[in-house]
């Protein structure tokens, strides 16, 4: 039997802590391994608790999460990032990319829709919803000239299929909604956009994001 991913949550407000974990704890493949409530503890829980997914808030009182997903990302071995935020800057989430978040949730996100970004990030997809995918977009939009034709030579190295998957997952779907849009299995869209990853990853160098929010990025700058 798989061992359960093992989730640390972090937010200074204990009732939303409290919230998520009897969300999460309906999913017998999650497990909450620990609860902190500022920025500054999280290094050293991570430390204690060993967890394969964080979930961070971005307003914190002493350590905002920008700033403790970019200590994570430094540590030898850093678990995935899951952001939930309200968005109240619009560039809240460009920075949050380059600090090393694999994911975006909103905190009015569904339980279902938790689960599953956290299910997503922990195996590697990382986690766009179509709200965030829309907020995070439009700000990249506001840089976006200066670097468009790079983004479109990058996007000239997909193939047909990898360029449908690529413009679903800017479009803030889930692979399974992808699979569903385009009659192919899940598994099929996991290979296209790991494939589509890999390409854009070492051909669009104007901004260094990785995994599915870097994809959903080059899509948006070469104009969607």
């Amino acid at each position: 039997m798989t061992p359960p991913t093992r989730v640390l949550l972090v937010d200074d407000d204990p009732l939303v802590c409290q919230g998520l974990e009897l969300m999460l704890s309906t999913a017998a493949d999650l497990s909450v391994v620990g609860t902190v409530h500022d920025g500054d503890q999280v290094v050293d829980a991570v430390h204690r608790h060993a967890p394969h997914v964080v979930l961070l808030d971005v307003r914190m009182t002493r350590q905002d999460g920008i700033t403790t997903a970019a200590a994570l990302s430094r540590l030898p071995a850093p678990p995935k990032v899951l952001m939930l935020t309200t968005f109240d800057h619009d560039d809240v989430m460009l920075r949050s990319v380059h600090a090393g978040a694999a994911g975006f949730l909103l905190k009015t996100s569904s339980p279902q829709q938790i689960i599953e970004a956290v299910r997503s990030v922990a195996s590697g997809d990382g986690a766009l919803s179509g709200k965030s995918a829309h907020q995070l977009l439009t700000h990249v939009r506001t840089g976006r000239r200066s670097r468009q034709q790079e983004a479109r030579d990058a996007l000239r190295m997909l193939s047909p299929r990898e360029l449908e998957v690529a413009r679903a997952v800017a479009r803030g779907l889930s692979n399974a909604d992808i699979a569903r849009g385009l009659y192919v299995s899940e598994a099929t869209v996991k290979t296209q956009l790991a494939s589509a990853q890999a390409k854009l990853a070492g051909a669009f160098a104007a901004l260094e994001v990785q995994g599915r929010i870097g994809v959903a990025v080059v899509v948006t700058e070469a104009g969607g």
